[in-house]
């Protein structure tokens, strides 16, 4: 009973153990295994990017996007639209309880294409 008490009072006071949040927080939530393609901030400024971009959606409809909800919300609006162009799920990854408050950088990631569920087997960018 004692040792139950003490495992939840610290689950409660740290939260609950993940596993790797440094690589799930640098790929919008998800881990390497499952991403397909990752883009940075910076490579989403390129309007080749965005042409690749729609064709690696047209291509791949069964996977999902995440986009950085931290970065400028011009960028933001635009690749939502364009995964609501292709009818593929997007999800907005803000991460609001994370205790970092910096802005992104440039070189973080932007754009991820991932499988939530499985493991890719081979990525088509990283």
């Amino acid at each position: 009973m004692h040792e139950d008490l003490n495992a939840f009072i610290k689950a409660k006071s740290l939260g609950l153990a993940t596993i790797k949040p440094d690589e799930k927080r640098a790929f919008l939530g998800n881990f390497r295994e499952r991403v397909a393609m990752a883009v940075t901030i910076r490579q989403l400024h390129d309007e080749r990017i965005q042409t690749l971009l729609d064709q690696v959606l047209t291509r791949y409809p069964q996977y999902r996007v995440y986009i950085n909800g931290r970065m400028p919300q011009d960028l933001v609006a635009f690749y939502m639209k364009q995964a609501l162009a292709h009818d593929v799920p997007f999800t907005i990854m803000a991460q609001p309880g994370v205790r970092v408050k910096k802005t992104p950088s440039a070189d973080d990631f932007g754009w991820v294409l991932a499988d939530p569920h499985h493991q890719i087997e081979r990525p088509i960018l990283l």
